[in-house]
């Protein structure tokens, strides 16, 4: 199986004011595993690891103009033991629209997808979710852990089998427990989300998604998700229930690995 990894580096992080560098390059502090120690690394090259650990050779920065600083501060990649390469995006509606540059280099490969200015545990989680989905046929795999901040995340709705049903984004729905924070997908469903991306570009909706109530809001990639699952796709998933994820790109979590006051 290839699997191609994807980091989508294209934000503006404005909710972190004036910063020094790009925040995918920030140094945070983290914990090594079995280890009661600490290690300073910078932000994104925890995402790179968790790939490489996993056995993905080849990973595509997907960048913003100007975050200049990252192909400068990774190279080539191979100190990081990553075939690394440089996109740059050209539609600024979003994430959808930033991974979707990669289509043209990556359709026949699986997709494994992580963000940058994540910190997740276990750290071999994709490793985990790539053996679940190998010698398998499905389209979708996503690891899941225990999320308290409803408002903020990607929640899953089960149905009574227990299969995936509805992928709630950034609502307050303290009923659901579990968020999505990594996945890894087959080229049957990449093809469906590049033409997604591209039917919104085509009907000028500029990355926004109609919601039941008339209103507009920005589309994520749960969404395409959901569309997928609602079409048949098939989906599975890992539950780390003693995992998590801190989201540096909040000012409080920033603070939490970095020390920044």
């Amino acid at each position: 199986m290839q699997i191609t990894g994807l980091i989508p580096a294209g934000g503006n992080a404005e909710r972190l004011g004036k910063l020094p560098c790009s925040k995918e390059i920030l140094p945070v502090e983290i914990s090594e595993n079995n280890s009661s120690g600490k290690n300073i690394i910078v932000v994104s090259e925890h995402l790179i690891r968790a790939y490489a650990l996993a056995g993905i050779e080849t990973a595509f920065f997907i960048l913003k103009k100007g975050k200049w600083d990252i192909p400068e501060y990774y190279g080539d990649g191979s100190w990081v033991k990553m075939h690394t390469g440089y996109l740059i995006m050209n539609h600024p509606f979003g994430v959808p629209f930033t991974l979707d540059q990669a289509y043209a280099f990556t359709r026949d490969s699986y997709i494994a997808l992580g963000f940058p200015d994540i910190i997740f545990h276990p750290e071999d989680a994709v490793l985990k979710i790539k053996e679940k989905i190998e010698g398998t046929d499905t389209d979708i795999i996503l690891g899941l852990v225990p999320m308290e901040k409803p408002e903020k995340s990607d929640m899953i709705e089960f149905d009574n089998s227990g299969s995936i049903m509805n992928i709630v984004i950034k609502q307050n729905r303290t009923d659901l427990k579990y968020s999505w924070f990594i996945a890894i997908w087959s080229p049957r469903f990449w093809k469906f989300f590049h033409e997604t991306v591209q039917k919104n570009l085509k009907d000028r909706l500029n990355g926004k998604m109609h919601e039941k109530e008339g209103k507009m809001r920005e589309l994520y990639p749960g969404d395409i998700i959901e569309s997928a699952i609602r079409q048949g796709f098939k989906t599975d998933y890992l539950i780390f229930e003693t995992g998590h994820y801190t989201d540096i790109g909040t000012p409080d979590d920033l603070k939490n690995l970095t020390g920044i006051k």
